[in-house]
């Protein structure tokens, strides 16, 4: 047991001078800005209830300094007090080419993905661009995440993201996603060329939707983001990382529900990575180093061998959180990171057992493939209302 966990701490330090190097070239690394591409593009917003900050988020993607572009925002529920907010942007923003698309449809498990669907149909450009709606941008936003589709064999361009906290229980979740999730993204970057996207940022050109079945193709998938990437490039096209990093805005969680979130993901990315998803063990350095003194009833060996595998986790955690995605939360709560770990590895565990999740108040059993199976069949699956409203309809 003893050496088997020194080979768990010698394959984390391995992975975390990785990481350092990965990051290092991921900040070297920048698209030329061509100021003559600047295609059209769709922005698709689906929208469900109100985020925190919200209207500033929305508003965000209105300011954009590029010269052809449209807003769609989508919304499933009449009633859904988002749709004042969006009212209240197309009022402000009367030169903006905004529509508003509210309708129940669905046409899978997923309600985000049928949301989208839903909103398909009013796009006029064939360059697509998908973000979640507690996603905030700077002006210069569009006219970045474009220029990787200046190469043909490209079919989607995705950002990592940095968040903004609230609570304990979402600053664990910054923390994790900055010093953790990022790492693992950019050393796969790094090793090959990325197979999956975040829902922070998918630009996508439509004919390569089309190409993959358009929205009904993963309206049945927990994780539609990395489908959106898996599906085309299976397909033979690119998934770029573009060196632009989007501000995730997380509300005020508590630990309980942050838990739970994380669980969730956890089971997702087991699906859709299975491989990886185990691989896991071998970056658990922090896990593993701790054992090792508990093993050997506190050696100096053991504390030595601590003291390396800790060192080399924050400097890590730093470099990719703090240096490469500027991470105000990761500046603040650097102390928290072991403290993460710890914990991370526990969700690790839950999310090897166990196939059932609780997403937006309904809950889901998981297939083999990634797929939703709902375990309460919701009335909104079978009804169907429509309205679209555009800023010169108001």
């Amino acid at each position: 047991m003893i050496w088997l966990l020194g080979g768990l701490c010698l394959s984390a330090i391995v992975y975390y001078c990785y990481a350092i190097y990965a990051a290092i070239a991921f900040l070297r690394h920048s698209h030329p800005i061509n100021p003559e591409f600047h295609p059209p593009i769709t922005i698709l917003k689906p929208l469900c209830g109100l985020d925190s900050h919200a209207e500033d988020n929305l508003i965000s993607f209105c300011k954009q300094h590029y010269p052809c572009f449209q807003i769609v925002f989508t919304v499933r529920d009449r009633q859904d007090p988002i749709i004042e907010v969006v009212e209240k942007i197309i009022q402000q923003f009367p030169d903006v080419d905004i529509n508003l698309v509210v309708s129940d449809r669905v046409i899978g498990a997923n309600l985000k993905v049928s949301n989208l669907a839903n909103a398909l149909p009013q796009a006029k450009y064939e360059i697509l661009l998908i973000a979640d709606s507690d996603i905030h941008v700077t002006p210069d936003y569009l006219q970045r995440v474009v220029q990787p589709l200046q190469d043909q064999s490209v079919g989607v361009v995705t950002c990592l993201y940095r968040s903004l906290a609230q609570g304990w229980g979402a600053t664990l979740e910054a923390i994790s996603t900055a010093t953790d999730f990022h790492a693992g993204v950019l050393v796969s970057n790094q090793l090959s060329e990325l197979e999956f996207a975040f829902g922070s940022t998918i630009v996508i050109r439509k004919s390569v939707l089309e190409e993959i079945g358009n929205f009904a193709a993963i309206a049945d998938y927990l994780a539609d983001d990395f489908q959106l990437g898996h599906l085309p490039a299976k397909a033979s096209y690119k998934v770029f990382l573009s060196n632009y990093v989007v501000e995730h805005v997380l509300g005020n969680s508590t630990v309980t529900n942050s838990l739970h979130r994380q669980i969730r993901w956890a089971r997702g990315i087991k699906i859709c990575r299975p491989w990886g998803y185990l691989g896991l063990i071998f970056t658990y350095g922090t896990v593993s180093s701790l054992l090792l003194v508990v093993l050997t009833q506190g050696s100096i060996l053991g504390w030595i061998n601590l003291a390396i595998v800790w060192t080399m986790r924050l400097v890590m955690g730093w470099i990719v959180g703090a240096i490469a995605l500027d991470d105000v939360v990761t500046k603040k709560y650097f102390w928290l990171i072991p403290i993460w770990d710890l914990l991370h590895f526990v969700i690790w565990c839950a999310g090897l057992f166990g196939t059932t999740i609780k997403w937006r108040g309904q809950q889901f059993r998981l297939t083999k493939e990634g797929k939703l199976i709902p375990l309460e069949q919701d009335s909104g699956f079978v009804s169907s209302q429509w309205s679209v409203v555009s800023g010169k309809d108001m």
